[in-house]
């Protein structure tokens, strides 16, 4: 990886650290941070593979009550890293991806640590805004925004450091029954981790959505059985849109133009 490469990657991770508090450009998405880490390193494809497999398993993480939920940032971007100096291969992913899970739970840690650092500063904040000093507290409020850039930046400068002949040496000398179970557990990570996002999102109204989504993106050929899942599908959301209409919920129960469904579209 050359030095404007690395640069780039410890840039991409600054902003995934800083994006894991502000949540605004979402840099700190999986997807997102490993397809710039796979653009700037010149590995955009496998990149941009490896963030959608991190990316489904970190659907189902989130932050309940004082429960932090692992550091999506530091799991992305860490692992995209040791990825690309391994190669980008596409038999390393799945060990890439099993990767992340540790270093997730490790992210908690350092974030454990930049926000009791935060305290001290919210403190100082307070002093500055009891003499009125506006520009002070700007100050501290940017210092402790790039505190949790550094919390990502750093732990990316420390894997670069590595040289890509050791990560890829360490990996190809992991026998073969780890590697193909560390593959088979990334697997089945991601599985669980969309099998959370379904158990809180999933309704009546948005299972028929769900069938359509794997026909189109399971089945590379319309078989029958693709085009009477779609039919089902469209069907259901058609009764259930009809079913709305009759109870009033459109315009067709006061007046409409007599097309139920057809109000609830204009609705819409």
């Amino acid at each position: 990886m050359s030095a404007i490469s690395m640069i780039l990657v410890v840039i991409v991770a600054f902003l995934a650290g800083m994006e894991g508090i502000l949540d605004e450009f979402e840099f700190h998405q999986p997807l997102v941070a490993c397809t710039l880490i796979g653009l700037v390193t010149g590995h955009l494809i496998p990149c941009v593979m490896l963030g959608g497999s991190l990316q489904m398993i970190a659907l189902g993480w989130a932050n309940i009550g004082a429960a932090v939920a692992p550091d999506a940032a530091l799991a992305s971007v860490a692992s995209a890293i040791i990825f690309v100096q391994s190669g980008a291969a596409t038999k390393n992913m799945g060990t890439a991806t099993a990767i992340a899970i540790p270093l997730a739970v490790a992210g908690l840690f350092l974030t454990m640590i930049v926000r009791t650092i935060s305290v001290a500063i919210i403190h100082i904040m307070d002093k500055e805004a009891e003499k009125g000093n506006l520009r002070a507290i700007d100050t501290w409020q940017i210092i402790a925004i790039c505190l949790q850039g550094l919390r990502i930046a750093l732990p990316a400068i420390a894997l670069l450091i590595i040289p890509a002949k050791e990560v890829q040496g360490f990996l190809n000398a992991m026998p073969d029954w780890l590697t193909q179970g560390m593959t088979i557990g990334g697997g089945m990570v991601v599985a669980v981790g969309y099998a959370m996002v379904i158990n809180m999102i999933a309704t009546r109204e948005v299972w028929p959505f769900f069938a359509i989504g794997f026909v189109l993106a399971a089945v590379t050929q319309l078989t029958l059985i693709a085009i009477g899942t779609l039919g089902l599908a469209f069907t259901l959301i058609y009764l259930e849109l009809e079913s709305k209409a009759n109870n009033g919920g459109g315009n067709g129960g006061n007046g409409g133009s007599g097309d139920p469904l057809g109000d609830i579209l204009n609705d819409y």
